[in-house]
C-alpha cells in the first residue's frame, strides 16, 4: 500500500500538535515562575543547590542520548510488536513518550528555581528541554518506516 505525502503530513498533524502543547507548557512554567516569583522560592542553602544543580545538569545532558535510544527502541517496537493499533496510533504513543522525557528537563529548572536559584538556571533547563523537543520532533521518515513494516506483516 502506498501512502501519499499529503496523507503522511495529515497523519503527523496530531503528533505535531502534541509537541506544540508540550512546548506551550514550558512557556507556562516560565510564566508561573515569573508571576509567583517571591511566593514559590524556598531559599535553600547555596551549597546544597550547587550540588543538586550539578547533578541535574549531568542528568539533563545524559538524557539526550538516552532519549535517542528510547526513541529508537520505541520506533522499532512499533514496527515489530504484535499489539494492535494503527501505525498512526503507535507513532503517536512514541511521540508522547518522547515529549514527556524532554519535558522532564524543563521541570529540573522549575525545581531549581523553587529551591532558590535564579531565572538563569530556569532558562537553561527550559532551553535544553525545548532543544530536546526540537531534536526529537515527529519525523515523517520514522512514521513511513512504521507504515511499511506493518504493511509487510499483513
Amino acid at each position: 500500500m502506498t501512502i501519499s505525502e499529503q496523507q503522511i503530513q495529515s497523519d503527523l498533524l496530531l503528533p505535531g500538535f502534541i509537541r506544540a502543547l508540550f512546548l506551550m507548557s514550558l512557556v507556562a512554567l516560565v510564566a508561573v515562575c515569573h508571576i509567583y516569583a517571591e511566593q514559590i522560592q524556598l531559599g535553600f542553602d547555596l551549597q546544597e543547590r550547587v550540588v543538586l544543580r550539578t547533578v541535574l545538569y549531568i542528568v539533563a545532558i545524559l538524557s539526550f542520548p538516552v532519549m535517542k535510544f528510547i526513541r529508537h527502541v520505541l520506533v522499532h517496537l512499533n514496527k515489530t510488536s504484535s499489539r494492535g493499533g494503527t501505525a498512526k496510533s503507535r507513532y503517536l504513543s512514541t511521540i508522547i513518550i518522547s515529549m514527556l522525557l524532554a519535558e522532564t528537563i524543563g521541570f529540573y529548572g522549575v525545581l531549581m528555581y523553587v529551591l532558590g536559584d535564579g531565572f538563569n538556571t530556569l532558562y537553561i533547563f527550559v532551553g535544553l528541554s525545548a532543544l530536546a523537543m526540537f531534536l526529537y520532533q515527529p519525523k515523517s521518515k520514522e512514521y513511513i518506516s512504521i507504515i511499511k513494516a506493518l504493511d509487510v506483516d499483513k
